[in-house]
């Protein structure tokens, strides 16, 4: 058992680390995504939102943002096909991914499962930015997967939007909790863009964004709580998660979306938190 992060990432503690350990003995085999395979609900939510940037006369702008796959023991395959099969079928401008790919060790498998994933949307173009579990174990093997299915990832970087929507920047952030997040390189980088739209694994990524500008804040990490009442999340990690658990948010004017991602952590099972893909149209 390995008592540190395995990739960069950092705050990978040796309470997480047992955690870790008991979870390969409790799902061995990954029983539990085999048995949703087969007998549960492949149900994903699309939420559609959109967003006034002043583009004037360009044409809309489609973004199809999806987060927390968690490829692992907890997530069946089905689900996973679902969400980017619905993602598919609305071929958007561009696929941002939001992070968190696996849970638990990358593998190969998982990278393969990932890359043909993210390949399978007819997306001109595709960026990803990398979240906590990814930066916990082998971050190459993962980012060498969305490279493959044809996403660039942005680590503190920006990529500016080809002809019809080079008025677009993306600005990817680094992981607000594990790694080390360079709003200053990133946003320099989307210098002249009139709109600017940043990804970041986490709300508690905002800080990094506040007041550079963006039109958009497209973040996860939240499942929603995973577990929740009728009412709203049980227990959100972090205080800007449980200020802002899911969903659109006006902060201070820079609109916020929080996904509640797809696959699960901890236990194979989500309440009252359905998995969602978001649909972002930026006019």
């Amino acid at each position: 058992m390995s008592l540190g992060s395995k990739g960069r990432g950092r705050r990978f503690t040796v309470a997480r680390a047992v955690r870790e350990l008991v979870a390969r003995v409790i799902y061995a085999g990954d029983w539990p995504a085999r048995a949703l395979d087969r007998w549960g609900r492949a149900r994903v939510e699309i939420v559609r939102h959109q967003i006034a940037a002043g583009r004037g006369a360009r044409p809309p702008l489609r973004i199809g943002f999806i987060s927390d796959l968690h490829v692992g023991p907890l997530t069946p395959t089905r689900l996973l096909e679902a969400a980017f099969g619905r993602l598919a079928a609305e071929a958007p401008d561009v696929l941002v991914l939001g992070g968190d790919y696996v849970f638990l060790e990358a593998t190969a498998a998982k990278a393969d499962l990932i890359a043909r994933l993210t390949a399978g949307v007819p997306a001109a173009t595709k960026v990803a930015v990398l979240g906590n579990h990814d930066l916990w174990t082998d971050h190459a093997l993962i980012e060498a997967a969305l490279e493959r299915g044809g996403a660039r990832v942005l680590v503190n970087r920006s990529l500016r939007l080809p002809p019809p929507h080079d008025d677009v920047a993306l600005v990817g952030l680094d992981d607000p909790w594990t790694g080390d997040p360079d709003p200053d390189r990133a946003f320099a980088e989307a210098t002249g863009a009139a709109v600017k739209i940043a990804v970041v694994h986490a709300p508690e990524g905002y800080p990094f964004v506040r007041d550079r500008g963006a039109a958009l804040m497209l973040c996860g990490h939240t499942h929603g709580g995973q577990i929740a009442a009728p009412h709203g999340p049980v227990v959100v990690h972090g205080h800007l998660g449980r200020r802002w658990p899911a969903g659109l948010y006006d902060v201070d004017g820079l609109p916020l979306f929080v996904s509640r991602g797809i696959g699960a952590v901890e236990i194979p099972l989500r309440l009252y938190a359905p998995p969602d893909v978001g649909i972002f149209t930026i006019a």
